[in-house]
């Protein structure tokens, strides 16, 4: 194995992903009725960059659930700002906070009111308000609730007698920049994908915006692809008043009959430093990318299989070349004579052997294969 340059934080990566789908829906798009997506000028099949990191996602929640540093931020067991109040909580702050009466509560265009005022410093979790705006007086914090005078006029006075009642909380309790970071700080901390994808901390309390070092690519297939809607048939009966006038329901299944499918992503020192990635944030991140599919298997989504991982690593944390350069040294071509591809064994894959790539020309540059494409053909040496 080579020795693990692709761990080190410190160091500038770049990757290549190849996936391929067969009699399956790798990504559906939901403005085309779950259509396979595709570019409407080409016919290659897309998969977000969105997609790719819900799968690593669900698969680190799934593979390492318990362990500290590896809980899932983006989800749906937890509202986001339950979890940035935990944040804030973690660091031992306390936000300023009030208690709704029964009749606020029972105000619907109130409640509607109160939730979309996030940019403001306003979070609503059940029947508690928290505040972790700037403005400490009843005269600020009334200009920041009321918005637009004619929206807030049917509950205007519960408006007004909320920010008297903040303005009495906050003295003393005001939530500084420090202890925004300090939140963010924890929430680092704990949460896998927001260390290495990023995020908005700014949806309920304020924790600020995190940019990740991790980026991905769309995915593009090699190839045009050929989106399929096929026509299914079940025996059950959905309700009981259609039983005597038919046998069964039909139903509409898309699918790709195969597509083979790049993406290409960014490793970024610098940015890690900044959100405290370590060595085995890293490890993760490829252990999913290399069995992104095996445990996310769907009728839905057929076969997807991972069929090349190759990772440059750069002793610079700079860089020591330019990644759409390296990107051009893993060759993927359709084999001669094969219109329709099928399978993966219809394209050859052409790349550097493993280790230095001085005799390429990118010295400093390291290139690692975690997923070794079946086949793979070495790259003759070249200068440039």
């Amino acid at each position: 194995m080579m020795s693990a340059r692709y761990l080190d934080p410190k160091k500038r990566h770049e990757f290549v992903f190849l996936f391929d789908v067969r009699d399956g829906n790798p990504n559906g798009d939901p403005d085309a009725g779950n259509l396979p997506r595709v570019d409407p000028e080409t016919m290659h099949g897309l998969v977000t960059d969105v997609a790719l990191k819900r799968k690593i996602r669900d698969y680190i929640a799934l593979t390492r659930e318990g362990k500290p540093r590896f809980a899932i931020f983006v989800q749906s067991r937890v509202a986001l700002n339950r979890l940035i109040l935990e944040g804030f909580q973690e660091a031992g702050i306390e936000p300023v906070s009030l208690q709704l009466a029964e009749e606020q509560m029972a105000n619907e265009s109130l409640l509607e009111h109160l939730d979309g005022l996030a940019e403001a410093g306003f979070s609503r979790e059940g029947g508690t308000l928290y505040y972790s705006g700037q403005a400490t007086t009843e005269k600020e914090i009334a200009k920041l609730l009321m918005g637009e005078e004619e929206a807030v006029a049917p509950f205007k006075k519960e408006l007004e007698k909320l920010a008297k009642e903040l303005a009495k909380a906050v003295k003393g309790r005001k939530i500084t920049e420090e202890d925004r970071e300090r939140a963010q700080a924890k929430l680092l901390e704990r949460f896998f994908d927001i260390r290495m994808f990023g995020a908005v901390l700014s949806t309920g309390l304020n924790a600020g915006q995190v940019r990740g070092p991790v980026q991905l690519t769309f995915a593009r297939s090699l190839d045009p692809i050929a989106p399929l809607e096929v026509s299914i048939t079940r025996v059950a009966i959905t309700r009981e008043e259609d039983r005597a006038r038919k046998e069964t329901e039909m139903g509409r299944k898309p699918l790709v009959p195969y597509g083979l499918y790049r993406a290409h992503g960014f490793f970024n020192p610098f940015l890690a430093a900044k959100t405290g990635v370590q060595p085995e944030d890293l490890e993760a991140l490829w252990d999913a990318l290399q069995h992104l599919f095996e445990l996310d298997r769907s009728a839905a989504r057929g076969e997807m299989t991972v069929r090349g991982l190759a990772v440059f690593s750069h002793e610079d944390g700079k860089g020591n070349a330019p990644a759409h350069r390296l990107f051009g040294l893993i060759r993927v071509e359709r084999r001669e004579g094969v219109e329709a591809p099928r399978s993966f064994a219809d394209y050859r894959v052409r790349a550097p052997k493993e280790g230095s790539l001085e005799a390429h020309g990118f010295p400093g540059v390291h290139l690692a294969w975690l997923v070794r494409p079946e086949g793979l053909e070495d790259l003759p040496p070249h200068v440039g």
